[in-house]
């Protein structure tokens, strides 16, 4: 396993890919990169999803006092609304790495301009460029008002 370096609270580190002059955008060697973090990231989703389970089995009582019982509710309220947006977060992994093995993933699905290493190493599931990632959230702030 690689040496590490944060991209996300929930994303092991990694060693950041070097690009060499002149080399092909997401070649082999770069789609393994990003497969291993999103590999690496799904596997510690998973990690958390079991401790959740185990975590709320071992936990779970049934209190007399009602202020107990509902500070415990909110707290697994709280866990698996988690877990929950996590869930979402492993289909749009699942999801990228089909875009990896199809040969469709760094590119920006607007324009199709390269999303770039660094993009993607900050948000590997990223399928906008930064250009149309600013241009859909000011969009966003237009229509919210």
């Amino acid at each position: 396993m690689p040496a590490q370096q944060s991209t996300t609270d929930n994303l092991k580190t990694f060693v950041p890919y070097k690009e060499k002059k002149g080399e092909e955008y997401m070649n082999e060697k770069q789609k393994e990169h990003f497969r291993q973090i999103l590999l690496s990231w799904k596997a510690e989703l998973m990690e958390e999803v079991d401790r959740t389970v185990s975590h709320m089995k071992d936990e779970a009582a049934n209190f007399p006092d009602p202020a107990d019982r509902a500070t415990q509710e909110e707290e697994f309220s709280l866990e698996l609304r988690t877990r929950d947006r996590e869930r979402k977060l492993i289909k749009k992994i699942d999801s990228t790495l089909n875009l990896i093995d199809e040969n469709d993933y760094g590119f920006c699905d607007t324009c199709g301009v390269d999303i770039g290493i660094k993009r993607l190493e900050a948000r590997p599931t990223a399928t906008l460029c930064i250009d149309c990632k600013t241009l859909d959230e000011i969009k966003e702030r237009q229509e919210r008002g």
